[in-house]
Order: C-alpha cells, then sequence, then structure tokens
C-alpha cells in the first residue's frame, strides 16, 4: 500500500525484455536505503517487487499483465521515473490510499500555467468514469492529486510547485501516457454497488446500464426487501 506521496525519482539504467516480460534496473537519484529483497516500491505507480539491489539501485520485474496495462514497457534508459515506498504502519498518509494496482492509461491533452501552479487535463477510457469525481482523490504516475474538475472521460487536476520539482510531471506535454490508479474506496464501493444496479466490476454504471434499463428502482428495492 502506498500513499501518493513521491518520495524521489530514479533512473532507468537497464532494461531486459524477456518475451513479453522485462526486468528493470533502477537508480535512485535520491537516498533510499535499508532497502530488502522482496520489498515493494511503487514505479511511475505500479507496484513492483525488489528482485536485488545495491549500493547503485535495484532491479524488479514485470509481468506481461503489467507491462499491458502501464506505461513501463516504454521506458528507455535513462528516463526519469517516480519512486514510493510502500506505506509503513503509523507513517503519516499525506496522500490518499494507493495500493500500486494502474486501472488503465490516461492521455495528457492539455497543460496550462495557472498561477506557479500548471493545470492539467488528461483523458481516459470512459469505463472508469464512475470512479472519477470532483475533489475526490486520483493518482497519476504514482502523484496522489486532486480531481479539480471531471467528466465521464477526462479529469483536470493542479501540480502546484514543489510536484513539479519532485516528480516527472515537469516532462508531461500534450500526447503525454501516464498511469492512471482511481480512488480505492471508490472502486470498492462501485463493486458493491454493482448487484443492486444489474452489473458489476467495471461495467458498473456504464453505458450498458442504460441500454439494458439496469439500474436502481422502487420494484428492485421491493423486491429485495429494502421496502
Amino acid at each position: 500500500m502506498f500513499t501518493g506521496i513521491i518520495q524521489g525519482q530514479g533512473e532507468i539504467t537497464s532494461l531486459r525484455k524477456n518475451g513479453t516480460e522485462c526486468r528493470l534496473a533502477i537508480r535512485p537519484l535520491f537516498t533510499l536505503t535499508d532497502v530488502i529483497d522482496g520489498e515493494s516500491i511503487a514505479v511511475n505507480g505500479a507496484c513492483l517487487s525488489v528482485e536485488s539491489h545495491s549500493r547503485e539501485g535495484f532491479t524488479a520485474y514485470a509481468s506481461a499483465e503489467t507491462l499491458a496495462r502501464t506505461t513501463l514497457g516504454t521506458l528507455r534508459n535513462g528516463d526519469p521515473v517516480n519512486l514510493e515506498r510502500a506505506l509503513a504502519l503509523g507513517d503519516r498518509l499525506g496522500g490518499h490510499l494507493v495500493s500500486g494496482h494502474v486501472d488503465c492509461l490516461a492521455t495528457v491533452r492539455e497543460v496550462r500555467p495557472s498561477g506557479q501552479s500548471v493545470c492539467c487535463r488528461l483523458e481516459f477510457p470512459a469505463s472508469f468514469g464512475p470512479e472519477v469525481i470532483a475533489k475526490g482523490s486520483v493518482a497519476l504516475d504514482g502523484i496522489s492529486l486532486t480531481v479539480n474538475d471531471c467528466g465521464p472521460d477526462f479529469l483536470e487536476v493542479n501540480i502546484i510547485p514543489d510536484t513539479q520539482k519532485r516528480t516527472t510531471m515537469r516532462l508531461w506535454r500534450p500526447g503525454t501516457r501516464v498511469n492512471m490508479e482511481t480512488d480505492l474506496i471508490g472502486k470498492y464501493v462501485r463493486s458493491l454497488l454493482g448487484p443492486w444496479s444489474g452489473l458489476s466490476g467495471k461495467d458498473a454504471g456504464s453505458d450498458a446500464a442504460t441500454r439494458t434499463g439496469a439500474g436502481l428502482s422502487r420494484e428492485l428495492l421491493l423486491r429485495n426487501g429494502f421496502i
């Protein structure tokens, strides 16, 4: 479990592909002490397990599923990445609960100045729209951010100067693709409500509900003993 508060950046020093999978070597660009083999580190928001480590950095293996759902497969030697170690019990929860399990890719469509901050508009698959709410939380490339505005397939976030300095967000441009994880609590609530809407999982709240006429109704509540 993570918080979305980036501890520092790292640099990709090696990418060794093995079919549809890949082993990454990462050199932290900040002091990263007491690393142990097997611990979890979020790399651009994707939870990876440390295979081995040294003074120079650590290696992690990305499965085919991870590469298919994230941008890790597009990284090259020298690319910077956001790093966060797993949350320890008793630590401050400065951001929000982040699992490190990327849901989808979002594409940056607009980057515009807003005072000293930067406002970014991103688009994502509409099937994840019900899990994004205004003033809710979202993790983009592992960065915990507050949703300023949103719609069925877009969201806007504000990036303060410190976040620009500490993360790879400063490199975002229109067309940049980033890893997106929707709010963990929102996903569970959506899944729990799925049976009552006639759908479950990522289909709950989608256009399919409208097409089939599924949804909460007085008849449904009566039939299941709620009223």
